[in-house]
């Protein structure tokens, strides 16, 4: 339990936190948001940059793979099952980068290089089953378990490129390339099981959106991108009537957020004035979701925190208080909005409390 002096404690930090945030905006203004209202110049890596310090690191401590370049859920049960779980990998590369430690992005690349020794000859990854008995090996489910870690991929890949260590990694990106065309390819072949597979929980069709998008932009494809803008298009008529993304017919706080997380990073690559338009809806309900302790109120969400789902491993499914801070740090640091980086705050201090 927390007391009164941490309590007092953290609410400093937060203030200290939220006032830092803001003079990083006011360095940034000119050169990273300018007056351009599409903000064509803002790039990720820079807004990763204007994070609190140590909040990216502390967010990703758990995704450097493990000796034998595993990440994830493939991590955590010690043995590889699909493709999917080894975006962590990706994941850590990106915070390294931005923390300008090359030895850890080295290390960290690792998780991507043993992915990738699991490449079927049709672009697809091997699976096998998971510990909740689900498995990646059907058609559908290998295009699915595929784009989730290409949609980190991409990413990792442009804020590299973006960063002063292009240079650092130029052959090994290029070395990767034909593997990941293969892996687009075989996407964009099981385009079709997308939406029918994943129509009805929208986070996941933004999610095959992003690797589209940014794999696309990493291998100068506009057919890739433009597949990304339709499968936008399609999350777009998924949401309620006061803009929230729905999820198996309803509201949930952590995938909602999920939505706006991965579709906002999307916008920082390919622009997308439609689906940022509609973002500032998602955001106002999901702040009502965020109680004045950080932690994010769970009543009445059709699939986390309430029992309704298992995910990976078996386990009843539970908010994602990770993405939960990184939409909101991410969204009110592009977006300039006190009420969204307050709430990142208090969401990362409650997520990192000391039991």
């Amino acid at each position: 339990m927390t007391t009164p002096n941490k309590t007092r404690t953290f609410s400093r930090d937060r203030g200290q936190r939220t006032w830092l945030t803001f003079v990083v905006f006011a360095l940034l203004g000119i050169s990273a948001f300018g007056a351009d209202p599409k903000r064509s110049s803002l790039r990720e890596y820079d807004v990763l940059r204007s994070f609190p310090p140590g909040r990216l690191a502390a967010l990703s401590l758990h995704d450097k793979p493990d000796a034998k370049g595993f990440s994830g859920g493939n991590r955590s049960i010690g043995r590889w099952t699909e493709a999917g779980p080894q975006r962590g990998s990706c994941r850590a590369v990106i915070a390294a980068v931005v923390a300008d430690d090359l030895a850890a992005a080295d290390d960290a690349w690792r998780g991507i290089d043993v992915a990738f020794t699991h490449q079927r000859n049709d672009g697809g990854f091997e699976a096998e089953s998971r510990p909740n008995g689900a498995s990646a090996k059907s058609h559908g489910a290998a295009v699915e378990t595929a784009f989730f870690f290409l949609q980190e991929l991409g990413r990792a890949i442009l804020v590299i490129r973006e960063s002063p260590h292009e240079a650092h990694f130029h052959a090994r990106i290029a070395a990767l390339e034909p593997k990941l065309r293969r892996a687009c390819d075989f996407i964009s072949a099981g385009y079709d099981t997308i939406i029918p597979k994943s129509g009805h929980t929208v986070n996941r069709t933004i999610i095959a959106a992003k690797a589209f998008g940014t794999c696309g932009r990493v291998l100068h494809d506009e057919a890739l991108v433009a597949t990304s803008r339709k499968l936008i298009a399609h999350a777009l008529t998924r949401r309620d009537q006061d803009g929230v993304f729905i999820e198996k017919g309803g509201r949930d706080s952590s995938y909602n957020v999920v939505s706006i997380y991965f579709g906002q990073v999307l916008a920082l690559h390919v622009p997308l004035p439609e689906f940022e338009a509609a973002l500032p809806a998602a955001v106002a309900w999901q702040l009502t979701r965020i109680k004045e302790t950080g932690e994010v109120d769970v009543t009445g969400n059709t699939r986390t925190g309430v029992g309704k789902e298992k995910g990976y491993t078996g386990q009843p499914k539970k908010v994602n208080y990770n993405e939960v801070t990184l939409a909101l740090t991410l969204y009110g640091i592009v977006h300039k909005d006190p009420a969204a980086l307050a709430a990142a705050d208090r969401v990362f201090a409650y997520s990192h409390r000391t039991p």
